[in-house]
């Protein structure tokens, strides 16, 4: 006979949520599943046969399965989705049991159901989980709001089923952790997703770069030297293999059959507009996403560069064409491109944490910027060598405002910047679209700039609208009557 009732229950059974059910089933916890659709359950319930892992398809027994206070996990589509689900739950919950969202919500839908639940007297988790399906069912990095009564219900659960990172001493450590009341969570985890989304955009340029004077072959072996040293990362790590791919009906490599348009889910959109409510600049981070915007304009882009081809290369010589380059020349170029996609990552994830810092000073969340740096070290998407030297940084200065104060990272960028330019400068002469590399080339220098041309904007801003104006010799805010 199996056991009356489950530890935990997890509701949606898609790709996430039935592997995080298998997690925890692995590491000892009986669990009762739900899904809206039974065929689901059916299938995962034929997929993982034990006795503690147990499939229902009334909504009613499976909430009565669950030992007291309940903890019932939502793997559910961010949104609507999530409060239609609390609200047929809530009426079959006690005071005292746990609601845990698991999906990519915005943090405000958490902030808001934290407060809505709180006052029904149930507690309310906002969590992020990162890692996709092999991360969901061999260990996610879990990002964790809400209250910390609540977090004691589930963080033995959770640090069983996170991912686990094991540093030079061999000691291992949890990549999950409670982050901040309400929304905290949630929040963490789009500003993760955000920084994805740069990482994406610049590996995906630092290809741009090369491909022409490469092989796929020859940049899968300079993406695996890459990973090597202190690029190595899960999204280095995957590209190299992504260029050994053969298409099985071509034979062709199957990157180059790819279209490039590319898709979203809105975690990276909303990363900017909050930017925005924050007054962060983000620059990296959002222009990756509009370059995903502008990657589904296709048939555009076909006319225009049928129209513009050529124009930004007339009199010029192309510096990245392969047919130019010796093995020397070409040797250089990888090492070129290999500094400047590192000062690029630097300056997004500095981009990343200074928004963190920003919200969690709006918001109240007290966010430990050194624990965030250690639970994406593993289990997530942007997980890397980089996080341990960035948590260390943090370690060290708990109060740090932006990485590119600190000391190892500003040596970095000073050993590499001038390569970094020269990479975004001829892209620029020869028409070739380098959006985050320049982006985040332009914050670098925007930040790094004691007198910025905002001296002039604030003059006009007060010619037109006598909105006034600070001065560097005197206090106080100044109009000026500018026609007279």
């Amino acid at each position: 006979m199996g056991q009356k009732y489950s530890t935990i229950g997890l509701i949606g059974l898609a790709v996430m949520g039935k592997n995080l059910a298998f997690n925890m089933a692995d590491k000892g916890f009986s669990v009762s599943v739900y899904n809206r659709s039974f065929d689901k359950t059916k299938d995962a319930l034929a997929e993982y046969t034990s006795e503690s892992f147990r499939g229902f398809e009334k909504l009613e027994d499976f909430v009565l399965s669950l030992e007291s206070p309940r903890k019932i996990m939502l793997m559910v589509k961010a949104g609507e989705a999530v409060d239609q689900t609390i609200a047929l739950l809530l009426p079959l919950l006690s005071p005292g049991d746990l609601i845990i969202d698991g999906g990519n919500s915005h943090f405000k839908d958490t902030q808001r159901r934290t407060k809505a639940l709180e006052e029904k007297g149930l507690l309310f988790l906002g969590t992020g989980v990162s890692g996709g399906e092999e991360g969901a069912r061999f260990g996610p990095a879990i990002m964790v709001g809400g209250s910390e009564t609540a977090y004691s219900l589930v963080e033995n659960i959770f640090s069983a089923i996170s991912a686990k990172y094991i540093g030079q001493d061999g000691k291992s450590e949890d990549c999950c952790g409670y982050l901040g009341s309400d929304g905290a969570g949630h929040f963490v985890k789009m500003v993760h997703n955000g920084i994805e989304y740069a990482d994406m955009q610049l590996i995906a340029e630092a290809y741009s770069l090369l491909k022409e004077d490469f092989s796929n072959e020859a940049l899968s072996q300079i993406f695996a030297e890459w990973n090597e040293g202190e690029l190595e990362s899960y999204l280095i790590d995957i590209t190299k293999d992504i260029f050994k791919k053969k298409d099985a009906e071509t034979g062709a490599h199957l990157v180059d059959l790819i279209l490039d348009r590319a898709g979203q889910k809105g975690t990276g959109k909303w990363t900017g507009q909050i930017s925005l409510d924050l007054a962060s600049p983000i620059q990296s981070i959002t222009t990756a996403v509009y370059e995903r915007f502008m990657s589904a304009r296709k048939d555009e882009r076909i006319r225009a560069a049928s129209l513009y081809k050529g124009q930004a290369e007339n009199g010029c010589e192309s510096n990245f064409a392969a047919s130019q380059k010796s093995d020397a020349e070409k040797k250089a170029l990888v090492e070129e491109v290999r500094r400047a996609l590192y000062a690029s990552k630097i300056c997004a994830y500095a981009q990343g944490f200074s928004m963190l810092l920003d919200a969690s000073r709006e918001e109240n969340w007290n966010l430990d910027f050194a624990q965030i740096a250690k639970i994406f070290r593993g289990g997530c998407i942007i997980r890397a060598r980089f996080l341990t030297e960035l948590a260390k940084e943090f370690d060290a200065k708990a109060d740090l405002e932006n990485i590119l104060l600190s000391p190892l990272f500003s040596a970095t960028i000073k050993t590499y910047e001038k390569d970094w330019r020269s990479v975004v400068s001829k892209a620029i002469l020869q028409g070739r679209s380098l959006p985050a590399f320049s982006s985040a080339l332009s914050y670098f220098d925007s930040y790094t700039t004691k007198n910025l041309p905002t001296n002039l904007l604030q003059a006009m801003r007060d010619y037109f609208g006598a909105h006034s104006y600070e001065r560097i010799d005197k206090e106080g805010f100044f109009h000026t009557n500018w026609g007279e």
